[in-house]
């Protein structure tokens, strides 16, 4: 998922907040309805807005940061007369545009003149030296429920720059997309990276603020430290309900259909095979040039998501999942059998699957022929464990 840095121009900072291309677009086949009655953190601002009244804030976002009426956030701040010094921009940048595991480099926001700081690349943590100026830090960003997407890696480090200077975090709470799922194999603590910092599964089933009080409550930073951390949490929201959220997560996830099938497609991203980068349907459909020459094909061109897709300019084989029903679970069938159709077994897989996965038995479960039945069954205590964990941190039901 984020295998290569490279040098990102400042013109993302060039980008409207909100444009028609950063809009999140329903699958037309399988299209996950937002609740009207929801309201998130961000939308529930009678609650936040006195604990930043004379303050000096930090604001940890993206171009998810929107209310209901798809005002941004830092937008609506800055209308309350709220003293905002600084934004810190996550992976794929503050407006969204950067591809995964590009360098977003720190800025100004030509909207607003804010200087930019970004978490991603060589800084991943904010420094002591903008603490000096800030009396609260705001987290608003929307996650996708899925380990290995990076941005509960930022909020990780977010919590623990707080920690140790002594200022106060406010998470602004969103409904998970993937919202009750729990599913896949624990990550081991020798696979740690950016990617899977904690020991938890693949999909994990918490908002962005239930897993910052897990953080918390666990003690998962540095030499133990907790975070003064407060969640505005969301109204009129349980854990079953769909939600289809406002904004693209990232440049490669353009629709609900994308986000469901992600955690399971990502898979791919540590193998030979493309999942749709340099595509119009990104997460939604799998193929590479060793696969059978039947079916279903397509070939990957630098677009938006992508400057650079795997097998660019290629004809790619495989499948294309875009009307597949609504996934409850981690799916690995079609892992598996990418595999075993593959022409070339011993350059399927990558290093990097190993960090996406991890641990190093899902491979060897797959190179071996177990059956998916029989590999989720070496999951079953770790997920027991897990929701154990995990409940004193649950906000909704």
């Amino acid at each position: 998922m984020k295998r290569i840095l490279k040098k990102l121009t400042p013109l993302f900072l060039l980008f409207p907040i909100l444009s028609f291309s950063n809009v999140l677009r329903p699958s037309e086949n399988n299209s996950i309805c937002t609740n009207t009655e929801i309201k998130t953190g961000a939308d529930n601002f009678e609650k936040y807005l006195p604990l930043l009244k004379d303050k000096k804030v930090g604001i940890v976002t993206n171009q998810t940061g929107l209310l209901s009426n798809k005002v941004h956030l830092v937008d609506f701040l800055l209308d309350k007369k709220i003293n905002i010094q600084y934004i810190f921009a996550p992976e794929h940048g503050f407006r969204g545009t950067a591809d995964a595991g590009e360098h977003v480099h720190d800025g100004k926001d030509a909207k607003t003149g804010l200087s930019v700081i970004s978490l991603y690349g060589d800084n991943k943590k904010p420094k002591p030296e903008q603490f000096k100026n800030m009396d609260v830090m705001v987290f608003d960003i929307q996650d996708v429920g899925a380990r290995f997407y990076t941005y509960i890696s930022s909020l990780h480090y977010v919590m623990e720059a707080c920690a140790e200077n002594n200022v106060p975090l406010i998470i602004l709470d969103r409904p998970n997309p993937n919202g009750s799922i729990v599913d896949g194999p624990i990550l081991e603590k020798e696979f740690k990276s950016f990617i899977g910092m904690h020991p938890i599964p693949v999909l994990h089933g918490m908002t962005i603020g239930e897993y910052g009080q897990m953080i918390n409550g666990e003690k998962w930073l540095k030499e133990g430290v907790q975070c003064k951390l407060t969640v505005i949490e969301c109204s009129n929201y349980k854990r079953e309900m769909s939600y289809s959220i406002l904004a693209k997560p990232s440049p490669n996830l353009p629709n609900d259909q994308s986000i469901n099938l992600y955690a399971s497609l990502c898979f791919f991203e540590g193998t030979n095979v493309s999942l749709g980068r340099g595509t119009e349907k990104q997460f939604q459909i799998y193929g590479s040039p060793f696969l059978p020459k039947k079916g279903f094909s397509f070939t990957p061109k630098p677009n938006f998501g992508s400057k650079t897709p795997p097998h660019n300019g290629e004809l790619c084989y495989g499948e294309d999942l875009s009307n597949e029903p609504k996934l409850h679970r981690l799916e690995l069938k079609w892992l598996i059998e990418a595999y075993k159709n593959t022409a070339d077994k011993s350059t399927f897989f990558i290093p990097f699957f190993t960090k996406l996965a991890g641990t190093k038995k899902l491979q060897e479960q797959i190179e071996k022929g177990i059956s998916e039945d029989d590999i989720r069954k070496t999951w079953k205590n770790g997920l027991e464990q897990f929701k154990k964990m995990r409940q004193p941190y649950l906000i909704y039901k």
